[in-house]
């Protein structure tokens, strides 16, 4: 039996931190080995995210500076950053010049928007703010473990939840030649897609039985959705996206619509999207619309599709902590250290939540 790896999550206190230590407290092949959070040291983790306490009963926040010696001291480590956009990047710089002083090889998966873009200035045009280590985006891949076969970098930054999503749903698509070049979408988050961290408009006597638009075309991840559809199709498509907040705490449900370049069918159309995830074992595609529910909890997408006259329509849900960050961090990482794929993600759904 090969020897377990540390694992390593950075930015640890958040929701999608908090998915990461689910999957990874029964991993096969990792071994978590330290949860940095500069705002909680030596604090104990099953405080902090009370539905661990079983699994991760004596586990404490690891300064930074603990992380570094574990980075150093190993020669593979498994490193996830969910730390915030604008503070991943930085941190992420300083385990990997350490790393290198040391002669040690980490592989990272970064959650955050950081490394996303191509280049600083398109990271910048988004975000409005400086990149934290531009020197280091040569080193970062971004996409869909399901949109890229061949990784010809050490390190993966991982889409957005919706960009995951949208992606999903529109890639095929694009590259099977079905759609005109212009795409309208209209999506639906839960809760936890908007941080721990409570706000107007994630507070629950306002989010509760309610549904509501936010950031209509302007939304950060379409620019995201674009270069990336581009970079996994070949085509520059057009992304007209519209976000909404839903009345339920986890799941992204997404439809894309657009113009057919020839008549299809709707068992046409899902035949071919079925014929293009053919290989990918989170993808799963159906006749009958996806619900959220089939997929929460788990590293599942499910995709359906509808042709109607000259109009396509494709549906993806995916669960925003799992497949939409920490399952498809998880994944990446599998890939990246030689495992299965699949390897601590093939929890069924939950079905009722």
């Amino acid at each position: 039996m090969s020897p377990r790896i540390p694992a390593i999550v950075l930015g640890g206190t958040g929701y999608v931190a908090g998915e990461l230590l689910r999957l990874l407290a029964t991993h096969p092949h990792l071994d978590l080995a330290a949860v940095a959070s500069d705002s909680q040291p030596d604090e104990p983790i099953a405080q902090f995210f009370r539905h661990l306490q079983p699994v991760l009963p004596h586990l404490r926040f690891a300064g930074h500076d603990e992380v570094v010696e574990y980075v150093t001291a190993n020669p593979v480590t498994a490193v996830f950053s969910a730390a915030p956009h604008g503070v991943s990047a930085a941190m992420i710089d300083k385990l990997l010049a350490a790393a290198e002083q040391a002669g040690t090889q980490p592989r990272v998966v970064d959650i955050s928007a950081d490394f996303r873009f191509r280049t600083a200035e398109a990271y910048e045009a988004v975000y409005k703010h400086p990149h934290g280590a531009p020197a280091r985006i040569a080193q970062f891949s971004c996409a869909v473990p399901e949109h890229l076969n061949t990784l010809h970098t050490p390190h993966v930054a991982h889409p957005g939840c919706f960009a995951t999503a949208m992606l999903l749903a529109s890639v095929p698509l694009l590259s099977l030649g079905l759609v005109e070049p212009r795409l309208f979408v209209s999506g639906v988050t839960g809760s936890t897609g908007a941080g721990r961290q409570p706000t107007a408009g994630t507070h629950h006597p306002q989010r509760h039985s309610d549904l509501y638009s936010y950031n209509a075309l302007t939304h950060r991840h379409a620019p995201e959705v674009r270069a990336l559809a581009l970079e996994a199709s070949g085509v520059d498509a057009d992304l007209h996206f519209v976000p909404h907040s839903g009345p339920f705490a986890r799941g992204i449900h997404v439809t894309v619509q657009a113009v057919a370049r020839e008549p299809l069918t709707s068992h046409e159309l899902v035949n071919a999207l079925r014929d293009y995830y053919d290989q990918s074992v989170f993808v799963r595609v159906a006749g009958e619309a996806p619900r959220v529910k089939d997929v929460v909890a788990s590293n599942f997408a499910q995709l359906s599709g509808v042709a109607h006259g000259d109009s396509v329509v494709v549906t993806c849900v995916v669960d925003n902590l799992t497949k939409g960050a920490a399952g498809g961090a998880v994944q990446w990482m599998n890939r990246m250290l030689g495992f299965d794929e699949t390897a601590g993600l093939m929890q069924a759904a939950a079905g009722w939540t």
